[in-house]
């Protein structure tokens, strides 16, 4: 959610705007002390005078204090009306949330003795204090949803002030209603309310789509509902990683959980593959506020049914062909090991650690005699005696696909093996010949 301290003082200053002050309403219902002398007020000079000294109280913990003067003097006083409002600002100051939230509720249950501005003042004092609580109990969470949800009404409810133009009281209401929206998302999460967290939270992207923190809240109320609703998840985190208001910190971060959000998703063989696929997610995402019904990240379940009856023939068919279709394939068939792939071997080199076969894919005997051009590069570890696979020689091998280039298309394979049957024994090196040894006469005696 945006800064507390920079809302909190957005708030103050939409509400003074937005609503008369509480003590401004007092003076104007007294007119004066004595006027509560001649009966026409529903308290005596004594007490007015007494609440007055605590409104004129500077420091926090002194007002608190002398408030609590007044009420154990007064009990009764109808002046609670005015005096809460008092105190829960001055614990605000404090950073006493709890208190603040205390005497928010104890205000509200006055009910309609309370005007609908500092109605309104309660209820966003109410939704700060929540808020810095950083509080997971789902009561108290319950509470601040309503709370927030009637801020909303309160809001609406508000007349604009005779001071304040129209385009200034729409500016500050809005500010506000993000406040109130994001607040009862917030709580709506905390109690596992997530269609009510999804709500909320689309009301304050509608005003402020861009907002990252927001788009990946929405996400992980989509992916907590139950069934979750994935692909809106993971579509409005995609929006987060891709705001322009969002900080090179969180871009990382969100960037990282939602990596890992479509790995376990995905499960793919080539993890690898995860990363061009949310490349071209953020892009799609960053672009339209709401997911295409079209749009859809392939699942571990459509990977399982695109590998049954898949052989490397199907794959090279399919990737070849182009399109969805080939995209889905690969995802599957990626990091997968297939055995005895044939083909006729185009190119052979021996390296330090490895023999790289250059193959032709190659299933039948028009296939071999026609083929010129390789369209497999296979890696052999381990295995030197590769090395002596013949030139233009049927071969075929066990290895796992890695990658592939499309066009010249090129299938690359890892962790190569050759069939024992197509590797030729080694020559044995001729024996040099031998010489009769030679006699040399002895001298004579």
């Amino acid at each position: 959610m945006m800064n507390a301290t920079r809302v909190w003082a957005a708030g103050i200053a939409a509400a003074m705007l937005l609503a008369a002050g509480a003590t401004a309403a007092l003076a104007q219902d007294t007119g004066a002390a004595g006027g509560a002398a001649g009966g026409k007020q529903p308290y005596t000079p004594a007490e007015y005078n007494s609440y007055i000294v605590c409104t004129q109280e500077k420091a926090p913990a002194a007002q608190v204090k002398c408030l609590d003067n007044f009420l154990t003097t007064y009990p009764n006083s109808t002046l609670v009306l005015y005096a809460y409002p008092l105190y829960y600002q001055a614990y605000a100051q404090q950073r006493n949330y709890a208190k603040v939230i205390e005497y928010v509720d104890k205000l509200l249950a006055l009910g309609d003795k309370v005007d609908p501005g500092a109605r309104y003042q309660a209820l966003y004092a109410r939704a700060f204090a929540y808020n810095n609580l950083n509080s997971n109990d789902p009561g108290q969470a319950v509470k601040a949803r309503q709370a927030a949800l009637d801020g909303l009404k309160a809001l609406t409810d508000l007349k604009k002030p005779d001071n304040i133009d129209d385009p200034t009281f729409a500016g500050e209401k809005k500010k506000v209603a993000l406040y109130f929206n994001g607040t009862a998302g917030a709580a709506a999460m905390t109690m596992k309310d997530y269609p009510g967290a999804v709500g909320s939270f689309k009301a304050v992207l509608a005003q402020n789509p861009d907002d990252p923190i927001t788009n990946y809240q929405l996400g992980r109320a989509y992916i907590a509902m139950n069934p979750p609703q994935q692909m809106d998840g993971f579509w409005a985190i995609a929006r987060a990683v891709g705001s322009k208001s969002a900080s090179e910190q969180q871009v990382k971060s969100v960037k990282t959980y939602l990596r890992n959000l479509l790995v376990n998703y995905q499960q793919p063989g080539c993890e690898n593959l995860i990363d061009s696929q949310m490349s071209e997610l953020v892009q799609l995402a960053t672009s339209s506020s709401e997911r295409p019904s079209s749009y859809k990240f392939p699942s571990s379940a459509d990977l399982d049914a695109a590998r049954k009856d898949m052989t490397i023939a199907s794959v090279i068919t399919d990737l070849k062909a182009g399109g969805d279709k080939a995209k889905l394939t690969w995802l599957a068939a990626c990091g997968l090991e297939f055995p005895n792939v044939p083909g006729k071997a185009i190119g052979v080199t021996a390296g330090t650690d490895f023999v790289d076969l250059k193959v032709a894919f190659a299933t039948n005997d028009a296939q071999f005699e026609a083929a010129k051009m390789p369209d497999m590069d296979v890696k052999v570890v381990g295995q030197p005696e590769a090395s002596r696979v013949e030139k233009d020689g049927l071969v075929q091998f066990t290895a796992t696909l890695s990658s592939y280039d499309p066009d010249p298309f090129m299938l690359h394979w890892d962790k190569g093996k050759v069939n024992a049957e197509n590797i030729p024994a080694e020559k044995k090196k001729p024996t040099p010949p031998r010489h009769p040894p030679t006699h040399h006469p002895k001298p004579s005696q």
